[in-house]
């Protein structure tokens, strides 16, 4: 019994990482019983974060941790995207390094669990399919691995993997092309026009290639029509090798500012800073 005991026990140092998260239904069919895995907590082998969700113990609990662990063991389809992604890659560096939204998108629900973790930041859920059709990598997990073949799939579909930790985990984060779309798509509710010119601004160095694929992908006509308005504001290079031709920016004004003035090109009520601006040839 005592050899079965740390068999099982070698078994799962082998195939849960230290720090890494995973729900009851992982372990169990795993071959770890619900005994078993209440045995391994008592004797501090495994630690509950939340309910019904396990790990094996190092330091506290981080974000990215949570979501490497969602993306690799629990194979769910998912990346980090929008102000998250830019913040990561360096593109909002204006705004405060402590990140207290941590902005995800999935094809499917996450697990409620997700929100009970003692995490300072908190999950902001989107649905994925919302702003573009299902990826090619949705549909596959991914590796812990390093130099694993997705990697290359990702960028194809507007996103990448960037590596994290000591040990080099990937998790799945949008490009910077795609982020800024997902930014877009909130708002005005959730973002503002100051927010996603700043950003514009800085964008110079962006894969026109890129942009063509996501933007005739995109389902929605606003962000489509805002992305061009900002970066007509800012005049970079790589606008000249989009095509516009092929985007469907759609038929009808669409109001996305009360009290705002219609940008005539692109059929969207702006702020009426941003509307004096263009006038003044700015």
């Amino acid at each position: 019994m005592a050899t079965q005991k740390k068999g099982k026990l070698n078994q799962l140092a082998r195939i849960l990482p230290e720090g890494l998260l995973v729900d009851a239904a992982w372990l169990e069919r795993e071959g770890y019983s619900r005994a078993l895995r209440s045995q391994y907590v008592t004797a501090g082998w495994l630690e509950q974060p939340a309910r019904g969700v396990f790990r094996r113990s190092r330091g506290t609990v981080s974000w990215e941790q949570v979501v490497i662990s969602l993306q690799t063991l629990l194979d769910h389809p998912m990346s980090v995207g929008g102000r998250t992604a830019l913040e990561l890659q360096g593109y909002a560096h204006y705004l405060s390094h402590a990140q207290k939204h941590i902005h995800l998108y999935s094809d499917s629900k996450l697990p409620t669990w997700l929100h009970k973790l003692p995490l300072e930041q908190r999950f902001v859920t989107h649905n994925r399919l919302r702003l573009l059709p299902r990826m090619d990598l949705a549909t596959r997990g991914v590796s812990l691995e390093a130099g694993a073949p997705e990697e290359e799939a990702a960028l194809a579909q507007g996103l990448r993997i960037m590596r994290w930790g000591q040990w080099n985990w990937p998790m799945v984060i949008s490009t910077p092309e795609r982020a800024y779309l997902e930014l877009l798509d909130e708002l005005p509710q959730d973002e503002t026009f100051h927010m996603a010119d700043v950003i514009m601004e800085g964008l110079g160095n962006l894969s026109p290639r890129r942009l063509q694929t996501l933007l005739e992908h995109v389902k929605s006509v606003k962000v489509k029509r805002l992305f061009f308005f900002f970066a007509q504001r800012h005049g970079h290079q790589w606008l000249g090798r989009i095509n516009q031709d092929t985007i469907d920016l759609g038929r009808g004004k669409r109001v996305l500012a009360e009290g705002g003035r219609l940008d005539s090109q692109f059929l969207i009520t702006v702020p009426k800073e941003f509307a004096e601006e263009e006038s003044h040839g700015l």
